[in-house]
């Protein structure tokens, strides 16, 4: 086998997940039935760890001066509130937990890419699990399931708002006019798929070709990896950071789109 051929070959290999055939009951496979349980199992696995940490700071919780995890999370806390009541003109109990749900979680999943790349493979090849892909942002499934979660979110909050007359009447009769209600109808249907669509693949664009890019890095001679690997993770923390932001952003914008009248 050749160097291009070793290379392609050890891509594709971390290009596989653990699949889990629900038809079969047996491992591997690819298709509509097949459940990646690495991507299932480290994001299960991220949020726990997310809601233990967070229950575990609130429960030891002092009004004198705070420690440096209480202190963080009062930071990250207020901020998301901030950015919430600046969204929503009525006061709403879900979406500030909500946004801060989702930017700790995405961020958590997104963490999972400056592992080392080959780590979780090697040291789970020991039990005999032959694939495992580490970063569950990088698994349209993953993005695609919550970006679900948020358009079933935005089709129930116009309902809960508006009622499901005036749900209707927006939909035939804005933007052009009761007239052209067919075109309405058509613009609303579009304008409501696309935001799902384009919230998971901006998340999981991202995060594939940084994963793609550490699998490169990972053929490159050692002294390289080191420099030129180095180099991409410290950017790549800003990249992760950011992708958690825009998806928590555009979660409270979609959804504070179900105020408006006109």
């Amino acid at each position: 086998m050749t160097g291009a051929e070793t290379n392609t070959a050890y891509i594709q290999h971390h290009l596989q997940h653990l699949g889990f055939n629900l038809k079969t009951w047996t491992l591997g496979g690819q298709g509509f039935w097949i459940l990646n349980l690495d991507t299932f199992f480290v994001s299960l696995l991220l949020g726990l760890l997310f809601l233990f940490a967070f229950r575990r700071i609130a429960v030891r919780l002092t009004l004198g001066p705070p420690g440096l995890a209480q202190n963080f999370v009062e930071m990250l806390i207020e901020f998301v509130d901030k950015t919430v009541k600046e969204s929503f003109s009525e006061p709403n109990q879900l979406i500030a937990p909500l946004a801060l749900t989702i930017f700790v979680w995405v961020f958590l999943m997104n963490f999972m890419d400056l592992l080392p790349i080959d780590f979780l493979p090697t040291l789970l090849s020991i039990a005999g699990v032959s694939h495992f892909r580490s970063v569950p942002t990088a698994d349209p499934n993953a993005t695609f399931g919550m970006s679900i979660a948020v358009f079933f979110l935005i089709i129930y909050y116009k309902f809960k708002i508006h009622g499901a007359g005036g749900f209707l009447k927006t939909m035939l009769t804005k933007p052009f006019g009761p007239s052209c209600f067919i075109f309405n109808i058509v613009f609303h249907l579009l304008e409501e798929l696309v935001r799902p669509v384009s919230l998971s693949l901006r998340l999981f664009g991202n995060l594939f070709a940084g994963e793609l890019i550490f699998m490169l890095v990972a053929l490159l001679p050692w002294w390289v990896q080191w420099t030129f690997g180095g180099v991409w993770a410290i950017f790549h923390v800003l990249v992760i950071t950011i992708q958690a932001f825009i998806f928590m952003m555009l979660t409270i914008i979609y959804l504070s789109s179900t105020q408006e009248t006109h």
